[in-house]
């Protein structure tokens, strides 16, 4: 049985006020911005406010002892609200806001989201069910749980292996997220005091939008990469909240 721990907050994630950063990120809150996002923009963006509220409910779900239908009091009676509005030609602002507290404010470009190579990445989006937790959204979920470990090499070779199972390539990407998290870890090896060590959260901050591709978390992509970590770890455990755990987390809540 899952230890409960802390539930990410609002705050903990995003620069609100203390009234919603108080308040932990519960699933259907999460839902209720993604389907908000597509509605309003066609695709729900990836490192968005939805994916950042997907990726912490579900960890609130695995360790938080919060329940899969559980809402915020201002989700639930002040709304979750995506608009756009007219910048200049050819360029909107979005503004996406829980309880009229504004989460994030950014341009888009309907010409390129809504159409062409846009439609392609709506399509993909779409293509996978909001529900289901991704390989991208559970190295997130490792960021936000254990942000502040200094990355080291049991780190890097799982990212690494999470970073193929979600590919499908076979190989780590020149520049992508694995590759960072292998430079990173080389680095930290030859740097004495951890405050000067590159943190998860350095690498793996808005993952889901380093990845060439994802896939919702299976058992069988969380099995290899527990395996990838514990492989490099003198004690053969993974770290808890790290991203073996991560990844075992999403696989469980997936069933798949």
């Amino acid at each position: 049985m899952s230890q409960v721990q802390e539930p990410i907050k609002y705050g903990d994630v995003f620069e609100v006020s203390e009234k919603l950063g108080s308040k932990s990120i519960l699933p259907k809150d999460a839902a209720t911005m993604q389907s908000a996002e597509n509605k309003e923009l066609g695709h729900i963006p990836k490192g968005g406010p939805a994916s950042i509220m997907q990726s912490a409910a579900a960890l609130n779900r695995r360790f938080g002892g919060v329940g899969r239908d559980d809402m915020t009091d201002m989700a639930r009676d002040e709304g979750v609200d995506v608009s756009q509005e007219d910048l200049i030609e050819g360029t909107r602002v979005v503004n996406e806001s829980v309880g009229g507290e504004v989460l994030a404010q950014y341009a888009h470009h309907p010409s390129v989201g809504e159409g062409g190579g846009g439609r392609a990445e709506a399509e993909q989006s779409t293509n996978i069910d909001a529900d289901v937790v991704t390989i991208g959204e559970a190295l997130e979920l490792a960021a936000l749980s254990s942000g502040e470990k200094p990355l080291d090499e049991s780190d890097a070779a799982a990212i690494q292996a999470a970073e193929v199972r979600a590919t499908g390539l076979g190989h780590v990407v020149p520049g992508g997220v694995g590759a960072a998290a292998q430079h990173a870890a080389a680095i930290n090896t030859r740097t004495t005091r951890d405050e000067h060590k590159t943190k998860l959260s350095d690498v793996l901050t808005d993952a889901s939008s380093k990845l060439k591709d994802d896939k919702p978390v299976t058992k069988e992509d969380a099995e290899g990469v527990v395996d990838a970590e514990i492989r490099n770890k003198p004690d053969l455990a993974t770290h808890p909240g790290g991203v073996a755990a991560s990844m075992a987390a999403a696989a469980n809540l997936n069933k798949v």
